[in-house]
């Protein structure tokens, strides 16, 4: 008896000229449903692609944060933008968690988890990185988290241990990874602050483990904004979560967690390469 088809393996795109194209994709192939969790919009394309889905049947879902740097102009017009397109409006409306989560589930899969917002400079100017998923249970744990938070209900127990949520779950997740590294810690994060945590990779580089911390607010030409780990070159983590206290307490966050041996290592050769332009600034 044969199973049935291989599930495709994750992919990380961190290449800025191919995050609005996988974006695209995956809007584009959507069939019946797209759930889209989003903090800031303002790329046409991305728009244009969602008009198109509505047109072709698909109900297009988008849980809005009600809170954002900018001003009411700014969210009206992000509103307004949104509707256009057809689809349906959500706002994240917790009175205390500030909502700053970005993932988009299309179908029955696959997912998107991005430490990047979907607006023009994001997808031109920042260090920034998505990961595309088909793992099942990813894809109906995000269903599920949006579903939740529509309704203001409280966070689902069970959710699969490769999503870090926060605020309920990102300081066990994150302190857990660095307590569980063997060899090595490599993190990508301009807002890099909580105490705790700034403690435990000092105590980890001072025992003699290889930790390397990237919180420049500038990597080359690239604006540093995501936020992204390696630990062991073996596992990758890629969202909205900064290792900061109002990120990893008060604010509704997602982050994904990866092993796909190919997805790591892109991680790997991005951690080189902003190790090169960190080298080549320095001796500037």
């Amino acid at each position: 008896m044969t199973g049935g088809p291989a599930m495709p393996p994750d992919r990380l795109i961190v290449a800025t000229e191919d995050r609005r194209p996988a974006l695209i994709d995956v809007i584009r192939a959507a069939r019946r449903r797209i759930t889209l969790s989003l903090f800031r919009c303002n790329d046409e394309e991305v728009f244009e692609e969602m008009t198109a889905a509505v047109a072709r049947g698909v109900l297009v879902e988008v849980l809005v944060t009600s809170r954002a740097k900018g001003g009411k102009k700014k969210m009206a017009k992000l509103w307004r933008d949104l509707k256009d397109t057809g689809a349906a409006l959500y706002a994240y409306t917790d009175p205390v968690v500030k909502y700053h989560a970005k993932y988009l589930v299309a179908d029955e899969g696959p997912a998107i988890v991005a430490s990047l917002n979907l607006t023009k400079k994001c997808f031109r100017n920042t260090c920034d990185a998505l990961v595309v998923t088909h793992d099942p249970a990813v894809v109906a744990d995000l269903r599920r988290l949006w579903t939740a938070d529509c309704a203001r209900q409280a966070l689902p127990a069970d959710l699969t241990e490769r999503l870090i949520i926060g605020p309920e779950g990102a300081r066990r997740q994150f302190t857990a990874l660095i307590e569980g590294a063997r060899t090595s810690i490599r993190l990508i994060d301009a807002k890099l602050s909580d105490p705790d945590l700034v403690s435990m990779l000092n105590a980890r580089r001072a025992a003699g483990m290889d930790v390397e911390l990237f919180s420049a607010r500038r990597l080359g030409d690239l604006k540093s904004h995501g936020k992204i780990m390696l630990v062991d070159d073996k596992t990758a983590v890629v969202g909205s979560l900064a290792l900061a206290a109002l990120s990893l307490d008060f604010r509704r966050e997602v982050a994904i967690v990866v092993t796909e041996p190919a997805a790591v290592a892109g991680a790997i050769a991005l951690f080189r390469t902003v190790r090169d332009t960190a080298a080549a600034d320095d001796a500037a």
